[in-house]
């Protein structure tokens, strides 16, 4: 009993620790304490307890996983809506309406957006203009999904690789570390017609990476595509501690043209799986499929079943498949190419480490690394991360491709690391063209501040970043200080005079992202400038911005 009696003292002790903060320590004491109530179950056993004991021990134990986030049914978990597209557009100017393809009118709107395409119009002459504008289908997805609440994060192009992720303005101060890199593997890996480029962040503290792919074409090339996959793999690195390789996220998304195909049966057996909509017959045969009987690799990413029709090979401006006479120039091989589920969307949850590799681990490293791969396991087990496939389709009505796009949607359902932002700013006053403006923010939770930090003023329904009427750097225009409050000026010169509905925005130059969004407010029309007569065109070069 004396011992029962130190293991709940000990307990109420470590309880104290875990509330009091919620860094790695904290994690040490959650942990601690799990380990103090398998040794007091341990002994209430040996004792035989009485039912008044046994229960005694079992509220104890209830309410202590409840402090570790542990207590059934009591963990709070949030899910997001996640939309991805991926497709193949081989070269083709975007359609007049993406709508269909991004579920508009759909009565759930997603929170997240990620769309890759491959075989953008990468041409010299349009390359080159790309990169000093948006390319005509990241404009046309920006200008879409801008003036419905949503920004783009980041994107990142490889020539015809492209990928946008787009997140509802609300999550923006929780997508930190975001980073984006490439990889080519056409033409003895120097030539980026074939490749991969990706996406990683932390959303909510979860750290997620998109990998948009094209690779290797034609029918006898499948071990080629899962060796190039192997390579981009390798090749991609991010600067991050914990998550330096992509397969170090929590979670990852593999999309593109992956061009796998379905092999031995013929073309007439095909079309008519296809046309009695029998695709399950096929599935066998898919080339993906197979290669993951063999590749462990593989076996680590889930995907849906391939419940529609295969995506290639199209006539362009119609639903028919590959039409082309035998022997024609356009064939090179004098083949028709075979209907193929070639455009996929899989994803891989991090697997956990098995006991025994920790175990492993914890014999052959130091005290440092024993800690960590203890926070590790506490953090997989408080902040669990689950995927769950909603939808999985293609859709038939584009027709501007030889591709048709393939959609998902997906439900993440996490548990939030942080639900606070690092910053709160806002604007104070009225705001108008006629006098001086002062913003204010106040540091919510610690981050490494720079001089570099700006706020940025964007009129409701921005598309990205760059999009701001004006900014204003944190140091440079301080005007008063203390512990909570920090406030700054904007100068009127640099104020819109027409108004409207606007948000600040203050951005860590060292985080490279937002971390905190002001509620909207009211840009004032400028009355001075209305009253004197001057024509608008020549009040503001700012206002010039703003219509264009």
């Amino acid at each position: 009993m004396d011992e029962i009696r130190h293991l709940f003292g000990t307990m109420g002790r470590v309880r104290s620790d875990s509330m009091a903060s919620a860094d790695t320590q904290s994690t040490g004491s959650r942990l601690l304490l799990r380990q103090r109530l398998t040794q007091l179950m341990t002994c209430v056993d040996d004792l035989d307890p009485s039912d008044k004991l046994h229960d005694q021990v079992a509220r104890t134990l209830d309410n202590a996983f409840f402090i570790c986030g542990k207590k059934a049914g009591r963990i709070k978990r949030d899910t997001f809506r996640l939309h991805m597209v991926t497709w193949n557009v081989a070269s083709a100017d975007p359609p007049d309406d993406v709508s269909s393809l991004l579920h508009l009118n759909s009565p759930k709107s997603p929170d997240l957006y990620v769309i890759g395409l491959q075989e953008v119009y990468a041409a010299p002459h349009r390359f080159v203009s790309d990169l000093a504008f948006d390319d005509s289908w990241s404009h046309l997805f920006m200008s879409t999904l801008g003036g419905r609440g949503y920004m783009k994060v980041s994107s990142i192009r490889m020539q015809g690789l492209l990928l946008l992720f787009f997140s509802k303005v609300i999550h923006i101060p929780f997508i930190k570390d975001v980073q984006a890199t490439y990889t080519r593997t056409g033409i003895f890996g120097y030539w980026g017609n074939k490749g991969g480029v990706s996406i990683r962040l932390s959303f909510y503290g979860h750290m997620i990476c998109f990998l948009n792919c094209h690779l290797a074409a034609h029918m006898q090339y499948a071990t080629e595509r899962v060796d190039e996959f192997e390579y981009i793999l390798d090749r991609q690195t991010f600067h991050a501690k914990k998550t330096p390789c992509i397969l170090d996220h929590k979670l990852v998304f593999w999309l593109g043209d992956l061009n796998f195909r379905i092999q031995d049966h013929g073309m007439h057996f095909l079309r008519s799986c296809i046309n009695s909509q029998s695709f399950n017959l096929l599935w066998s045969k898919d080339q993906l499929t197979m290669m993951k009987l063999k590749e462990p690799l593989l076996q680590e990413f889930e995907e849906g079943p391939l419940d529609f029709q295969p995506t290639f090979k199209f006539d362009r401006l119609s639903d028919n498949y590959d039409s082309r006479p035998y022997g024609t120039w356009f064939a090179l091989d004098g083949k028709k190419r075979k209907p193929a589920w070639t455009d996929r969307i899989l994803w891989r949850v991090k697997p956990k480490a098995l006991p025994s590799d920790r175990q492993d681990e914890d014999e052959d490293s130091g005290l440092d690394e024993k800690l960590a791969v203890s926070v590790q396991a506490e953090e997989e087990e408080e902040f669990p991360l689950k995927v769950k496939l909603d939808s999985y389709i293609s859709n038939m009505e584009y027709r501007v491709s030889d591709h048709k796009p393939v959609i998902g949607l997906f439900t993440l359902e996490l548990k939030k690391m942080y639900e606070t932002p690092l910053v709160r700013v806002y604007a104070e006053g009225d705001w108008s063209a006629d006098m001086d403006a002062m913003a204010v923010y106040s540091p919510l939770q610690p981050f490494p501040s720079s001089t570099w930090d700006w706020i940025g003023l964007y009129k409701v329904g921005f598309t990205c970043l760059s999009d701001y009427l004006t900014y204003t750097w944190v140091k440079d225009d301080q005007v008063s200080f203390n512990d909570e409050v920090i406030q700054v000026y904007v100068s009127k010169e640099e104020i819109p005079v027409r108004g409207g509905e606007c948000v600040l925005c203050y951005y860590s130059s060292t985080l490279q992202c937002i971390i905190g969004i002001s509620p909207p407010f009211k840009v004032n029309e400028s009355k001075v400038t209305f009253e004197m007569g001057m024509a608008p065109e020549n009040i503001n070069w700012i206002d010039k911005l703003t219509d264009s």
